[in-house]
């Protein structure tokens, strides 16, 4: 099976973590601070806190933003249900905004509709690499004491008006799981415009301790001593898989470029291809590209996905519709209230794209795609 992602691992980043594991510091020690400066330079300079998994790398956002009940965080639906569970772990309530149009990312519209006095937070998607438009989303917010958040799980390296992710709102999370456009294996990180904020998180992620003398409230117990004064959790990530995530940050650019002419091909192959849309761009948008997804018209997604299935081609479904999963059904959520999103569910189709992924392999993929819409599977690739 040809998979949709998939990591790429070399000698280098074998031997970085094995260095890491030779060394005296397995956990909390300074590869976690080189990773993370490593990872400010392509955030703009915005300062990161690196945290165990993408899941978490929100949970810790939205701590750090003051999220608690009675607080409402504005989630788009086209995302993984992280970006709103982890907010309702905290006690929020989620209101969905629909989605645009061509890019499939947060409708400022749509935003300012949801924005009350209880808003908290607005979490943008940058989908599939495709960063949100954040000035228009600035805008909508407007009068509102409300946070921006990124979640920019698939868009590390892109930029929104030659401005770099990491520096479009007030917080950015990131995530480095294994098909992400770089991998720690498990991973994730915390971006913030405002210091405090990065110390917020750089709090939460760490249990909450406070070990500065200057701000514990009993700082004369002695040298070991150290405070909890808001709840925190552990969500730290070792320095063993920080060596890894410094190693696969030196060739960020280049599986970038190959993502991008990747990318290209599918464009100039598919353009003429009855039945399947491209994704859209905007103009003012450098896409990272985690995810190449079409959409497969007349209703035929799912005879499409089998086909292409059987075929040995491990197409995916990015994603169901946040709302749609049972726990929101549970919680009084609809079908329907979203139909851009809802509408582009019923078509989507992510094709595979990594950028170890060949010229021969690309093209096995588009031929198994033309062949499902003719109504054939075509022949699996021979082992």
């Amino acid at each position: 099976m040809l998979p949709y992602g998939r990591q790429s691992i070399t000698e280098d980043d074998v031997e970085a973590v094995v260095a890491a594991l030779r060394s005296d510091w397995l956990t909390t020690g300074p590869q976690v601070d080189g990773f993370e400066a490593d990872l400010a330079k392509w955030a703009g300079g915005v300062g990161c806190a690196a945290v165990s998994n993408g899941t978490a790398a929100l949970h810790v956002a939205y701590a750090a933003a003051g999220v608690g009940p009675g607080d409402e965080v504005v989630v788009p639906p086209m995302t993984f249900v992280a970006t709103a569970s982890s907010a309702v772990a905290l006690g929020a309530k989620i209101v969905f905004a629909d989605v645009e149009e061509e890019t499939f990312t947060l409708d400022p519209a749509a935003v300012a509709a949801a924005t009350t006095s209880r808003t908290r937070v607005v979490s943008a998607v940058d989908y599939a690499g495709h960063p949100a438009d954040y000035d228009a989303l600035r805008g909508a917010l407007d009068g509102s004491d409300a946070l921006l958040l990124a979640d920019a799980a698939h868009s590390i390296g892109a930029s929104y008006k030659d401005r770099p992710v990491g520096t479009l709102a007030d917080l950015t999370t990131f995530s480095f799981f294994p098909t992400k456009n770089l991998t720690t294996a498990e991973g994730g990180a915390v971006a913030a415009t405002d210091p405090r904020l990065l110390e917020r998180a750089r709090r939460f992620r760490n249990i909450g301790l406070v070990r500065d003398r200057n701000e514990q409230r009993w700082p004369d117990e002695g040298g070991w001593h150290q405070e909890v004064h808001e709840f925190g959790l552990n969500y730290r990530l070792p320095d063993v898989l920080c060596a890894l995530g410094r190693s696969q940050l030196r060739r960020l650019d280049g599986f970038l470029a190959r993502r991008a002419e990747l990318v290209a091909r599918y464009d100039e192959a598919l353009a003429d291809l009855p039945g399947v849309l491209t994704p859209g761009r905007r103009s003012w948008a450098r896409p990272a590209w985690h995810l190449y997804p079409v959409r497969i018209l007349d209703g035929r997604r799912r005879e499409v996905y089998d086909r292409m299935r059987e075929a040995g081609i491990g197409v995916q479904v990015n994603y169901i519709p946040v709302h749609w999963h049972p726990a929101f059904a549970d919680l009084g959520y609809r079908r329907g209230s979203c139909p851009v999103a809802e509408s582009f569910y019923a078509q989507e189709l992510s094709l595979p794209l990594y950028p170890t992924l060949s010229d021969a392999d690309q093209e096995r993929v588009v031929d198994a795609l033309a062949a499902a819409l003719h109504g054939r599977t075509a022949r699996p690739a021979a082992a």
